[in-house]
């Protein structure tokens, strides 16, 4: 099948490109390679696929509408991977505008470019960021996520609006995903693990929020990828026996449907950190400060309905997780 995966000089974009790739897919991938942090991380990421006979890279922002249509209607894409965002619950605090930008008009011009070529499924990054002020543990697809507490939560609890819009207007099956906060090889600079490690490695403090009373779900990369290649094959199909009294409000009479993909372990925020002093061989000097705008103090994500579907769970466990990612760490900055 031909893909067209955005974000794929990310993260998780890299990952599951890599991933289809190895499948025996077609790949076009779409990234505007911005400096929000190190270029030369995604660049490498990318000479990882780049020579790949059925891999071709699109250098291009999501807010280009012109640009953006006429990708759609040169490669006619048979499933699209939506992953590219602006990320960051702090950084939206001193940059909003970036997020209207990326989050808000780049994800209505993915939801046009599938409408107008008749994509057969369309998968999106949403966040566990937009459960909010929720406090029920674990969060569950069937609770209300109508209070988020930072902009990046809002644009991400947008996209699934939009997304429902268009699944029911349109009838485009769309398919959001709520990541647990992932971790692992090749990770983002600006997430915690890999602070951390640079922190430690260079004898520095690590910045330890809300006094270490804080908890998350964190999800290992290998099982968020393994969680999407499962579920861009389960298409979602209209329903025309839901009703908003009735149903959960993850699903729809449109070919619309939201999961969580989280580890469904969460552990404190200190366990986290022992698993890299373990995986470092050193103890971390902490310094402790209050909790941060934007934050939450804890999630837990709740994946019977994931598990239904594609009959798979994310389940590796933080140790090994981090002592994984310490080792490619290591080797990628010849520490």
């Amino acid at each position: 099948m031909k893909y067209l995966v955005t974000g794929a000089a990310g993260f998780i974009g890299f990952h599951v490109s890599l991933r289809l790739l190895t499948a025996g897919h077609q790949v076009v991938g779409l990234d505007n390679l911005n400096d929000y942090y190190d270029v030369n991380l995604k660049t490498a990421r990318l000479d990882l696929i780049k020579n790949h006979p059925e891999f071709t890279f699109v250098k291009g922002d999501l807010a280009d509408h012109e640009g953006i249509a006429e990708l759609f209607q040169t490669q006619r894409f048979q499933r699209v991977i939506h992953l590219a965002a602006q990320a960051g619950v702090r950084y939206s605090l001193e940059n909003p505008l970036a997020y209207a930008d990326a989050n808000l008009i780049g994800h209505l011009n993915i939801l046009e470019g599938c409408r107008h070529n008749q994509a057969e499924h369309m998968l999106y990054a949403s966040s566990s960021s937009v459960y909010g002020l929720n406090r029920k543990m674990p969060f569950s697809t069937d609770d209300s996520v109508d209070h988020p507490v930072s902009l990046y939560a809002a644009t991400k609890k947008a996209n699934e609006l939009m997304s429902h819009t268009y699944s029911h207007l349109y009838g485009i099956p769309t398919t959001g995903l709520r990541f647990f906060t992932v971790y692992g090889p090749w990770g983002r600079p600006d997430m915690a693990l890999f602070k951390f490690t640079r922190a430690m490695i260079a004898g520095e403090k690590i910045d330890v929020y809300n006094h270490d009373q804080m908890r998350r779900d964190f999800t290992y990369i290998d099982d968020i990828a393994e969680a999407i290649l499962r579920l861009q094959d389960v298409i979602p199909q209209a329903d025309n026996s839901w009703t908003v009294e009735s149903g959960s409000p993850a699903t729809s009479s449109a070919p619309y449907r939201v999961y969580n993909i989280g580890n469904s372990q969460p552990v404190t925020l200190m366990s986290y950190i022992e698993a890299l002093e373990n995986a470092l061989g050193q103890t971390a000097q902490k310094n402790m400060l209050p909790m941060q705008p934007g934050d939450v103090m804890e999630t837990s994500a709740d994946t019977s309905a994931l598990y239904k579907v594609i009959d798979f769970k994310p389940q590796t466990l933080v140790e090994e997780g981090v002592a994984r990612f310490v080792a490619w760490y290591k080797n990628f900055y010849r520490v």
